[in-house]
């Protein structure tokens, strides 16, 4: 990892300048939200939405925002405006130094690091990566980003998959980063909101699948249903599509990336540009 610069205590500062206080219950307790942001042509990608998405989950996690939505927003594009590359802009929402039982995190440190990015490789487009099933876990509250990704590193410490996949009780919610699709008998399933996280990239998918005419159900696929799926992909704000070949020992279809995730990889790189901010 390496970081460019950092924005925090209401000044932007060089990455070996930043630090957060061990009174923070983020370092103390794990008591944290954020948003990862990827830029596309040097502008951020779904600003707004990821913002917009922050500020519910810290409705969620009982922590009073220290600033407003535009003024966020202001801060993160004038870092992007300073280095000429593209990034990835991690914003945070810390549990800060107080909790009170009535209020919640009443005094947040609000931070951005911005690090260059750095995608998938093209090998991973070209053939499709693997997942690893988890039964026995889901993650804790998907309505919020939290910063706890401890079971996500440990899951992830074997290099022969991508991501983990959650699979609780056989359903399937989503991966360890992103959100899951399954394209089976003629429709795209992915799980409800009410079981994973809101992902800006995962509605813009569902958005132009439906608009080009395709079948959407948003319902949990089952682990039993792999073997009868035609395709599979993962999304995300740094991947956008990534083909699955893979689900644990499971090939999904022919094991190559397929017609329907290659189409909606078009489509979503011909509208890109609108969601640019």
């Amino acid at each position: 990892m390496s970081i460019r610069l950092c924005y925090l205590n209401g000044k932007f500062v060089l990455p070996e300048e930043a630090a957060l206080p061990v009174s923070d219950l983020l370092i103390q307790r794990g008591v944290g939200i954020f948003e990862s942001i990827s830029t596309y042509q040097k502008r951020p990608l779904m600003l707004t939405p990821h913002l917009e998405r922050l500020l519910a989950g810290a409705k969620s996690a009982y922590i009073t925002p220290p600033m407003s939505l535009p003024e966020m927003r202001d801060i993160i594009m004038e870092g992007v405006k300073t280095l000429d590359e593209e990034l990835l802009i991690k914003v945070y929402l810390s549990g800060g130094d107080v909790f009170n039982k009535m209020k919640g995190f009443t005094e947040p440190r609000f931070f951005v690091v911005y690090e260059p990015l750095i995608i998938p490789s093209r090998e991973s487009y070209e053939n499709g990566v693997r997942l690893e099933p988890i039964i026995d876990d889901e993650r804790y509250d998907p309505s919020t980003k939290s910063v706890d990704y401890r079971r996500v590193f440990t899951l992830s410490a074997n290099d022969g998959y991508a991501e983990i996949l959650y699979c609780p009780n056989g359903e399937i919610t989503e991966s360890g980063h992103s959100s899951f699709f399954l394209y089976l008998n003629d429709t795209l399933v992915t799980a409800p909101l009410t079981r994973v996280l809101k992902g800006t990239t995962r509605q813009a998918v569902i958005d132009l699948a439906r608009r080009a005419g395709m079948s959407v159900e948003e319902r949990c696929p089952l682990l039993t249903e792999l073997s009868q799926a035609a395709e599979a992909f993962i999304t995300g704000s740094v991947k956008k599509i990534l083909p699955v070949a893979r689900v644990g020992a499971q090939v999904i279809g022919d094991g190559r990336p397929g017609p329907v995730t290659k189409r909606l990889s078009a489509l979503y790189l011909e509208r890109i540009v609108e969601w640019l901010e």
